[in-house]
């Protein structure tokens, strides 16, 4: 994994996020990401891998991703999710809402 400032961007046809996500970072990481997914022409899998950090605001960001992808016709599913983010969706009650963050899905690494 990388630190460092985050990045979204589509490769082969997936949403690879990467770097670390905060409070300062993660307005201009979303509407990266909001871009992309505008230009979405099919359904994406997001790749959270290379995700430093566990945030609530990561939470928040991929939920904003998810409801502009549901209006567009595009549906979102999540991959590579750590640990420590798949805990605290689940205490937010959120990880039914987001396809991927089930304890059958979270990534053993993190």
């Amino acid at each position: 994994m990388t630190s460092g400032s985050p990045v979204v961007q589509i490769l082969d046809g997936v949403l690879v996020v990467t770097g670390e996500v905060n409070t300062d970072t993660v307005v201009g990481l979303r509407k990266q990401g909001e871009k992309l997914i505008r230009l979405a022409s099919a359904d994406l899998v997001v790749d959270l891998d290379g995700l430093v950090t566990a945030h609530s605001a990561v939470l928040s960001m991929l939920l904003c991703w998810q409801r502009l992808a549901h209006q567009a016709g595009v549906a979102l599913s999540f991959r590579g999710v750590s640990g420590r983010l798949a805990s605290l969706a689940a205490l937010s009650n959120l990880d039914d809402q987001l396809e991927g963050f089930g304890p059958e899905a979270v990534h053993p690494a993190h």
